[in-house]
C-alpha cells in the first residue's frame, strides 16, 4: 500500500478493556480509625447505590496502623469508575486505591 493511501485510512481505536456493566474489584488502603470503613462505604454507595457493604473484606496491617478494604462494585461505565476513584483518593485518610 502506498504511503499516501495509509494516511487516508482512519486510525483504529483499541478495543475497550472493560465491557460495562461489570463487577469491578477494588482495594482501598488507609489509616486505621474507628470509622474509616464506614466513611469509605458511604463514598462507594454514592457512586454505586446497589453496593453490598456486607461483602467488604477488611484486613489490618501487621503493625495495626492501616486497614485495607477489598470489594466489588457494579461498574456501569468508565465515568462511574473514574468518579469513584477520584472521590476515594480525595479522602484524607486514604493512602492508595487499587
Amino acid at each position: 500500500m502506498a504511503e499516501q493511501d495509509k494516511k487516508d485510512l482512519p486510525e483504529e481505536l483499541p478495543a475497550p478493556l472493560l465491557q460495562f456493566p461489570c463487577e469491578f474489584p477494588m482495594k482501598v488502603v488507609g489509616q486505621r480509625t474507628d470509622d474509616f470503613a464506614q466513611q469509605i462505604v458511604a463514598i462507594i454507595e454514592k457512586h454505586a447505590p446497589d453496593f453490598n457493604a456486607s461483602e467488604v473484606e477488611m484486613k489490618v496491617s501487621g503493625k495495626g496502623n492501616y486497614l485495607s478494604l477489598g470489594f466489588l462494585v457494579n461498574a456501569t461505565s468508565q465515568d462511574m469508575l473514574d468518579d469513584l476513584y477520584r472521590s476515594l483518593t480525595a479522602h484524607p485518610l486514604v493512602k492508595f486505591v487499587l
